[in-house]
């Protein structure tokens, strides 16, 4: 069963609307696409601004057969409510039928994270002999020393850098500003990447630096994407052999957690991360707590 024309433009519309004025990430817009293309392809000739709640509820009820772990029909959900949260606001439908979904409960898994000689075991080990390597070496600096998200990374442009000051202007979800902190050491590895890398990394190619210019480029001059950045870190953990699975999220993580055991107080880290509640932000005292306690453990006499 194919997808009706009014389906097809419906989705690409929504595609746009959360990557450019939702500020999604490609990852999570992926998955979101995904989901919505699977619902419309079994509503078939059916639009999506023909359906009411029940039809939604039969669909939940369909997937269930597929045996989904509870965080894709979580995502799932999220899906479907963001499609038709999008589709009233265009006032293609006059009521939602998705505005009362309920996700289940998702189960409690703490985040995982990096200890600070982990972190410097990828960091020593990242090859820097060529413009590309490093780069590579100041994106991951960069990520360790700010936990600003790898979609924040790759839209970095040169307006958004105030390094005379230490900072950087992101953009997180739906597109909220920020100004984010940079260590010394990660700003001198930006500097002189931008100084004698950049211009070297895409070799043949027109290399511009303005205001609007992306700062990290590939070796064809055009915009670093987040799936190169995947890489790099996978390939230098498989090179140490660290018995860990390791995404730049994971560094986000590592970042937010080292912050709090030394002492940081909670609405700062809520700050420098952009959770837009600090409820997001508490997890890490519980991973600061669960190490504490693995620590405490594994080191007193009678523990």
């Amino acid at each position: 069963m194919g997808l009706n024309s009014s389906s097809k433009h419906d989705l690409e519309d929504f595609r746009t609307y959360i990557l450019v004025e939702r500020n999604f990430s490609e990852h999570t817009a992926k998955a979101y696409c995904s989901d919505i293309l699977d619902f419309l392809l079994w509503l078939g000739d059916t639009g999506a601004c023909a359906v009411d709640f029940p039809k939604v509820r039969e669909y939940l009820h369909f997937i269930q057969k597929f045996n989904y772990k509870k965080n894709t029909i979580a995502r799932k959900i999220a899906s479907l409510r963001t499609f038709y949260k999008y589709l009233y606001r265009e006032k293609k439908i006059e009521t939602n039928p998705a505005i009362n979904l309920t996700a289940p409960k998702r189960p409690k898994t703490l985040p995982k994270f990096l200890t600070q000689f982990e972190v410097e075991q990828i960091l020593n080990n990242i090859q820097i002999e060529t413009p590309a390597g490093f780069r590579n070496k100041a994106i991951l600096e960069l990520l360790w020393a700010t936990g600003m998200r790898v979609s924040e990374l790759s839209g970095l442009n040169f307006e958004d850098l105030n390094l005379a000051n230490n900072e950087i202007r992101v953009f997180g979800k739906g597109a909220k500003e920020r100004i984010i902190l940079v260590s010394d050491r990660a700003k001198s590895y930006l500097e002189r990447y931008i100084k004698t890398a950049r211009p070297l990394v895409a070799k043949g190619y027109r290399v511009e630096e303005n205001e609007n210019s992306p700062v990290f480029i590939n070796n064809t001059g055009y915009r670093l994407q987040t799936r190169t950045i995947r890489n790099v870190i996978n390939d230098t953990v498989e090179k140490i052999q660290l018995p860990k699975h390791v995404t730049p999220h994971v560094f986000r993580h590592s970042f937010a957690t080292h912050l709090i055991e030394n002492g940081a107080d909670l609405r700062v880290v809520q700050e420098l991360l952009g959770h837009a509640s600090i409820s997001n932000t508490q997890i890490y005292t519980h991973i600061s707590s669960q190490h504490l306690k693995e620590v405490y453990n594994e080191t007193h006499p009678r523990a």
